[in-house]
């Protein structure tokens, strides 16, 4: 069987497109899928199709939470590693690549703005207990989804 090996090469505006290993259980007509690398990450389907799709949420929701709680990324391992490392979590199960967006690094930059705008969105950001750069960041994510 090939190596699977995630792609961290491609790039979306918000950071890397990677994929990690989902592990697909079946049991009793339903299926479980798992993401060894992001424990806690899991969901359900009534159908493989269905599992994975839901994975990728339940994926994207855990990966959102570890970027508002400052937590590390794991290093995504591939389909070989984990066979050394955990095959027990392979013993039965369907492995599967996940699209996984990971986050880019923090740059830097420097903006012009009004004066009074910005004390607006100083005590704004204050008010939803976000720092200046977090709610500036945000605002923008939701313009640009319009």
């Amino acid at each position: 069987m090939a190596d699977l090996k995630p792609d961290i090469r491609r790039t979306t505006k918000e950071g890397h497109l990677a994929h990690a290993i989902g592990i697909i259980h079946e049991e009793d007509g339903a299926f479980g899928i798992s993401f060894p690398d992001f424990p806690g990450a899991i969901s359900t389907g009534t159908t493989l199709d269905e599992a994975v799709r839901k994975g990728e949420q339940a994926l994207a929701l855990h990966v959102e939470g570890m970027v508002e709680d400052g937590e590390e990324f794991p290093r995504l391992r591939t389909l070989a590693e984990l066979r050394q490392e955990a095959p027990e979590a392979l013993e039965g199960a369907l492995p599967v690549l996940v699209p996984a967006e990971l986050p880019a690094r923090s740059v830097r930059v420097n903006i012009t703005l009004d004066e009074r705008l910005l004390s607006r969105i100083d005590a704004a950001a204050r008010a939803a207990g976000e720092n200046r750069s977090a709610y500036l960041a945000e605002a923008a994510k939701e313009r640009m989804a319009r």
